[in-house]
C-alpha cells in the first residue's frame, strides 16, 4: 500500500513539473520581455516633454516617435499571430498621439497586451508559420521577435536619453 501511494505521488509530482515546464518558452520571453519594457518605460518618464519632439537627424524617429513605434510593433506582431489590438486601439491613429503622459499611456497599454498574449501561445503551436510581412518564421520567431524589437529601441531610447544628457534610471 505504501509503495503504491508513493508511486501515485511520484507520478503526480511528474506531471505537475511537466505542465510547469509546457510553456517554459513563453513564460521566458515573457520574463526578458518585461525587463526590456520595464526599462524602456523608465527612459520614457526620464525625458522631459520637450525632449519628445527631439530627433538626432532629419528623418529619423524622434523620442516620442520612437516610442509609438515601439507600441504599434506589439499590438501588429502579436496581430499576426491571432491576437488582434484591443476594439479601443486605433492602429492608424497611434502615430498620431501626442504628449509624453499620453504616449506613455500608449506604450504601457500595448506592453501590458502582449505580455498578456504571449503566455497564451500554445506550445504545439511554436512551430506554425507566420507571415509577418517582413519575414515568414514560426510563433516562437515571432515572440522572439517581440522581445528583440524591443530590446533594440531600448537602445535607441538609451542612445537618444545619452545625447540629450539624460541618464537612464537604473544606472545612476
Amino acid at each position: 500500500m505504501k509503495t503504491k501511494l508513493l508511486l501515485t505521488l511520484l507520478c503526480f509530482c511528474a506531471l505537475l513539473s511537466i505542465n510547469a515546464q509546457d510553456n517554459i518558452a513563453q513564460q521566458t520571453i515573457q520574463g526578458v520581455l518585461q525587463g526590456n519594457q520595464g526599462q524602456v518605460i523608465q527612459l520614457a518618464e526620464a525625458f522631459s516633454e520637450e525632449q519628445y519632439d527631439w530627433r538626432p537627424s532629419e528623418g529619423v524617429s524622434s523620442v516620442g516617435e520612437a516610442l509609438l513605434h515601439v507600441a504599434a510593433a506589439n499590438y501588429f506582431l502579436a496581430s499576426k499571430m491571432g491576437f488582434p489590438p484591443p476594439e479601443d486601439v486605433d492602429m492608424m491613429g497611434l502615430s498620431k498621439i501626442t504628449g509624453k503622459d499620453n504616449i506613455i499611456a500608449a506604450v504601457k497599454k500595448s506592453n501590458a497586451f502582449v505580455l498578456e498574449k504571449i503566455i497564451l501561445v500554445e506550445t504545439a503551436s511554436l512551430n506554425e508559420e507566420v507571415d509577418f510581412g517582413f519575414a515568414k518564421m514560426n510563433k516562437l520567431g515571432g515572440l522572439l521577435a517581440m522581445m528583440e524589437h524591443n530590446g533594440e529601441h531600448k537602445g535607441q531610447l538609451i542612445a537618444y536619453a545619452r545625447s540629450n544628457g539624460v541618464v537612464p534610471p537604473w544606472s545612476k
